[in-house]
């Protein structure tokens, strides 16, 4: 009896053990509750609810999941209202409940987080994509589906891609849109483009259609044409239906709408053929999910379900993941030794005087560890890897992009945080190193709205009656340019016509008005003037604004209309007359290497030729002459002594090519001096002007202030002049009188400051290179169209006309403008006396080797008569007469005295032999009387 009441005992214990609400740490509950709460009745809502409990039944159909442990989830409807969805969730709070499944609302996932995070009660959403719900604010915050952070960098993707610049945004106006939408605006910006206007539309239900008519017009009298629709799928489908009654789903409208269609698209397709029709040319993003085996299984399975009633969309796919991820984390959990207790809240109970009963809501012990296990799964699901990354978001964020036409839509390519966009499904790129190159990032064609193929250009002139503001500045010198005309706001002259002509050529209409700039007084400053376009007080600058680095920071300008750059004008004078004019072809520095060469080639000739060539022999003085006489006479090729020695040849005949040279060049430069006006300035360029102390002129208000200053020249130097006249007293009158040196400017100025001014010339070579263009804001679509008209211009010839009308020259100008010096220096003939010097080098090094080597055998041959070296006097002697002594008598005579006593000899035996011959026939003749 008494063993029968201990196992009934035991089987007591092990019941209140296994009821939910305690147990050790080796059994397990035989039941889990979990939380479900979300919109019964919404598009995501409908799937949901099927797609939970069907994966419930598979969960608790598992053998080798929660084992013997029965996973409940009890369900909530919220009615699509923030209230009582934050209710529902309170009301979960109170019960035994494990995890919430759900919210499905933003702005519910916001309020009742930090209940959750109090209680430590996880949330898992599958629809909440508020990119604001932080992981950091919120750890108890689960999202099982993928932020809207990422679907906002798609889009920003695709707006890049296209190519456009500004879009303007539509949204619901609650949690879900406004951070949506924030989300857009970094990704743009992060791209350069941006959101140029902001529509938010009421969330309640009580919107109506003229709402939402009042909000669509004025983004209809907006710039930008690519509008981004981020709303719940009621508000979208009205706000289609009053774009297409306004005319906005036609031609030139590009229209993307973030995940909420596709999910209707998805789920309750077909739709009706009215709601298709507005929404031709769409593009959609949708959540990817890759397809498997697994995920067309469910599908099938889904049609019997449903019967056809409605789709599978990829927020069903999400739900159904979620329910298996809590089955995967409780069973990590419970088999961690994980128990199922709760504990009241010391917090809730000092709260005292209310009715709402907050003590019933106690803290889940096992929360921690369960949030643990939840961020630690990783399986594979019907949405492919089922993974968080430290951030806690899902991995692997990716989306379809969807063209909506005819009746259906198509995919025209993917986007995935990993590539970027492409044709071809992210799973098969996650193989291969990330690449998001411009040339990578690919879609198929688009069918726009108003049925059009070709890509729109996503911006058209603002119909909304504001007139552009365009900045004009008033000059006070060289009005040619630009003038106002006076009593009215209009101007005239140069810059005003290219600019009229660019806008008549645009295919559409901009109305302006010119806003004057500058105190009349003088000219205003050009930089202070572009910089107001960044803040607003300016729609564009109109003008001879120069394109400079500093300005380009801040604007973007059009095609230069104009050529400009900064030159150097100063004073001249005339230098082609005069008694010492011939002197003029050569430098100073030419003239004296020339003599220098002349004496040091006619000393080298005569220590060459001195010993072999009497020419080159006598006294010093009349040796002197001679070196004189035959460096001058080279000159002219007239030098009447010969050279007999090799050396002395090869010298004289390298010096001769040089004199070729440089009388040649004499020559056609005198004969240039003397025949066209030459101009002599002692300001060679900007070189020459930092290398001084004067002073130096510059145009109020031009960059060229900045410039001389960037350069190194100190502002005191610097002259602020503010008319031609100005100009030219100031030059005239010189540094020495209170003037300036020169004067730097861009050239167009100077151009038709020369015009009439003939007593100053442009001296050097233009030193920056630059252009004039008309400024507006950054990314600016009125800048690409006017540079394409600007183009037109200058190939038309009208902008070459429009130049001649407002800047022709007087005779004066058609003389050169600049200065050019025409004297030879001596860089132009360097290589020349260079190889004439080692010429003579190398002669004097083999002349003087000879000598040497004459000289050792006359020492040696001493020191064998006379029994000693002897004394470096003598040595020196003996050298010296070697230099000095004529070779006539040594070896260059040898030869010809061999030869000659050869032939003496020769003819002496011949005479020798006749002489015999003849005395023998008288010695005979002797011999026959004797």
């Amino acid at each position: 009896m008494n063993a029968l009441w201990i196992f009934v005992l035991c089987l007591l214990c092990f019941g209140v053990g296994s009821d939910g609400l305690s147990g050790n740490g080796t059994s397990r509950p035989a039941v889990v509750n979990v939380g479900g709460i979300f919109t019964f009745d919404s598009t995501i809502g409908r799937v949901a609810k099927i797609a939970i409990q069907e994966a419930v039944k598979d969960v608790n159909s598992n053998s080798s999941l929660l084992r013997g442990t029965k996973l409940v989830v009890k369900l909530q409807n919220s009615n699509c209202s923030g209230f009582l969805g934050m209710v529902g969730a309170l009301k979960f709070m109170e019960t035994d409940v494990v995890a919430v499944i759900g919210p499905q609302s933003s702005v519910v996932a916001h309020s009742i987080s930090h209940v959750a995070n109090e209680l430590q009660v996880p949330f898992l959403s599958f629809a909440a994509t508020d990119p604001t719900l932080s992981s950091l604010q919120f750890p108890y915050f689960l999202r099982t589906t993928q932020s809207d952070l990422y679907q906002m960098t798609a889009t920003a993707e695709i707006v890049e891609y296209y190519g456009w610049k500004e879009v303007i945004a539509i949204f619901v106006d609650d949690d879900y849109g406004r951070n949506g939408v924030s989300a857009l605006d970094d990704a743009l910006a992060a791209r350069r483009c941006r959101i140029s206007y902001k529509a938010g539309i009421s969330p309640g239900a009580a919107v109506t259609r003229g709402d939402v008519m009042d909000v669509l017009v004025k983004v209809a009298l907006m710039e930008s044409r690519i509008i981004v629709l981020h709303a719940y799928p009621p508000l979208g489908f009205m706000v289609f239906s009053v774009a297409h009654y306004l005319g906005m789903m036609g031609d030139g409208y590009v229209w993307i709408s973030t995940d909420w269609l596709t999910s209707v698209l998805d789920s309750s397709f077909p739709l009706p053929q009215d709601k298709m029709d507005i929404m031709q040319g769409v593009l959609v993003l949708r959540q990817h999910t890759p397809e498997s085996e697994n995920k067309r299984a469910f599908s099938s399975r889904w049609n019997k379900l449903t019967g056809g009633s409605f789709g599978l969309n990829s927020y069903a796919l999400h739900a159904y993941d979620t329910v298996w991820l809590v089955a995967h984390a409780l069973d990590s959990f419970f088999n961690q030794g994980g128990t199922i207790s709760f504990s009241d809240d010391t917090k809730l109970q000092s709260v005292e005087g209310s009715n709402l009963h907050l003590e019933a809501m106690s803290i889940f012990d096992g929360g921690p560890l369960l949030l643990k296990n939840l961020l630690q799964s990783d399986f594979i699901g019907l949405t492919g890897p089922f993974k968080f990354n430290p951030d806690k978001s899902l991995v692997l964020p990716a989306y379809d992009i969807i063209n909506v036409i005819g009746t259906g839509f198509r995919r025209v390519g993917y986007w995935s945080n990993y590539s970027g966009l492409s044709v071809s499904p992210p799973e098969s790129l996650y193989s291969r190193p990330p690449n998001r190159s411009s040339t990578n990032q690919k879609l198929y064609s688009v069918v726009w709205p108003g049925n059009n193929v070709q890509k729109p250009r996503g911006w058209v002139f603002p119909n909304n009656g504001k007139q552009l503001r365009i900045g004009v500045p008033i000059r006070v010198s060289y009005r040619e340019f630009v003038s106002q005309i006076p009593g009215t706001n209009n101007f005239k002259g140069f810059c005003i016509d290219v600019f009229t002509a660019a806008v008549n050529l645009l295919p559409y209409a901009v109305p302006h008005q010119f806003v004057p700039f500058g105190n009349g007084h003088e000219n205003p400053s050009y930089t202070e003037m572009v910089k107001l376009i960044t803040t607003g007080n300016f729609d564009g600058v109109v003008g001879d604004i120069a394109i400079v680095t500093n300005r380009t920071r801040v604007v973007d300008f059009t095609q230069p209309y104009a050529a400009s750059g900064l030159v150097v004008v100063a004073p001249f004078k005339k230098l082609n007359s005069g008694g010492w004019a011939f002197l003029r072809p050569f430098s100073g520095q030419m003239w004296g290497v020339i003599t220098i060469f002349f004496l040091f080639v006619g000393i080298v000739v005569w220590i060459l030729e001195h010993r072999t060539n009497d020419e080159f022999r006598g006294p010093p003085k009349q040796q002197l002459i001679t070196i004189l006489w035959f460096s001058l006479s080279t000159l002219f090729f007239a030098h009447r002594e010969n050279t007999v020695s090799t050396l002395g040849r090869m010298v004289l005949i390298i010096w001769l090519f040089v004199v070729l040279i440089i009388n040649s060049s004499y020559t056609a430069s005198l004969t240039s001096i003397f025949t066209v006006q030459q101009l002599y300035s002692p300001i060679k360029g900007l070189e020459s002007l930092k290398e001084t102390d004067e002073p130096i002129g510059f145009q109020v208000g031009s960059f060229a202030e900045r410039y001389l200053e960037e350069i190194g020249i100190p502002k005191s130097r610097l002259v602020a002049l503010g008319s031609p006249e100005q100009y030219a007293t100031a030059l005239q009158r010189g540094p020495g009188k209170g003037g300036v040196a020169a004067v730097v400017d861009e050239r167009p100025y100077i151009e038709l400051f020369l015009s009439n001014q003939c007593k100053f010339r442009i001296v050097g070579q233009e030193f920056t290179k630059s252009g004039w263009g008309f400024a507006f804001p950054r990314d600016s679509p009125l800048a690409v169209d006017l540079s394409t008209a600007i183009l037109t211009l200058s190939e038309n010839g009208d902008l070459q006309r429009i130049h001649d009308k407002w800047l022709s020259r007087s005779a004066c100008s058609l003389e050169n403008a600049e200065l050019e010096s025409d004297r030879l220096h001596l860089r132009s003939f360097s290589g020349l006396f260079l190889i004439c010097g080692i010429a003579c080098f190398i002669a004097l090094l083999i002349y003087f080797l000879q000598i040497m080597h004459k000289y050792r055998q006359a020492a040696k041959a001493e020191a064998i008569s006379d029994g000693s070296t002897g004394s470096r006097s003598k040595r020196l002697q003996t050298l010296l007469s070697l230099i000095d002594e004529k070779a006539d008598k040594s070896s260059r005579d040898s030869k010809r005295r061999k030869v000659d006593r050869s032939v003496s000899d020769e003819n002496m035996e011949n005479d020798l032999g006749r002489d015999s011959r003849r005395r023998e026939p008288q010695v005979s003749s002797q011999n026959e009387v004797h």
